[in-house]
């Protein structure tokens, strides 16, 4: 997301050794290196989750140019950065992926901006942190220095690495079946009596779980209120 750091170009990381970022409260960097094993693109199944054939753990139900159009990161995700992590400026980033994830997109405004603008996003809403929070909370590595995203873009693509474990892990604890904001969102519809698809429910949350490649269904939400004992929730007419 857009940081006040990077956009107005005072990162107080720029130009710093590794030892001064750790004197400014910096957390060191997780280590990572890219595989020469590829894996496959992933086939949608008849849930609609997205099946990866050597992680079938990780189950988002959105692609990443899904992600993009749906308007997301307030149009900021692939602007330039300046990297406390690599000590790089990055620029031009989404020119690695294939050119139909962007079709139809303004891509200054919805892709490469440098100000977040929440009126880009679905919801309407802003949510998460900046670069800055991200790094030196010790999250981003140097492989995808710009963050999970970016990490999603490549893994979806068949780019496989040392640090896939833990970006699954991570992603799966925010929208998988024992997600945290998965099933906060879930139990708020559930207990206000309001349909799994109601976007007045907990609009930051669904802007988030989004940005992580998932979108709420019924399916998955009948069956969290089943299992927790929760209140039925009542139907939605878009199913």
């Amino acid at each position: 997301m857009a940081s006040k750091f990077d956009i107005d170009g005072k990162n107080p990381t720029k130009g710093l050794k590794t030892s001064e970022k750790a004197a400014v409260g910096y957390k060191k960097a997780p280590s990572a290196k890219v595989l020469k094993v590829r894996g496959k693109i992933p086939k949608r199944t008849k849930s609609g989750t997205l099946h990866f054939e050597d992680h079938p753990e990780f189950t988002p139900n959105m692609t990443p140019s899904e992600v993009l159009r749906a308007g997301s990161f307030g149009g900021t995700y692939f602007r330039p950065i300046h990297s406390a992590v690599t000590g790089v400026d990055y620029k031009g980033q989404h020119e690695e992926f294939p050119k139909e994830w962007f079709e139809g997109l303004h891509i200054k405004r919805m892709v490469t901006n440098s100000v977040y603008e929440k009126n880009r996003n679905k919801y309407g809403v802003k949510c998460g942190g900046d670069l800055h929070m991200w790094e030196s909370s010790g999250w981003i590595s140097a492989i995808d220095p710009y963050g999970w995203f970016q990490w999603y873009c490549r893994f979806y693509l068949g780019r496989r690495s040392t640090d896939d474990e833990r970006q699954i892990k991570r992603g799966m604890g925010v929208m998988g079946p024992k997600g945290r904001f998965r099933n906060q969102l879930i139990g708020r519809c559930a207990r206000g009596g309001r349909t799994y698809d109601d976007v007045s429910v907990s609009p930051v949350i669904r802007q988030a779980l989004q940005h992580w490649g998932y979108t709420l269904t019924q399916k998955d939400a009948d069956k969290y209120v089943a299992k927790k004992g929760l209140p039925e929730l009542p139907r939605s007419k878009n199913n």
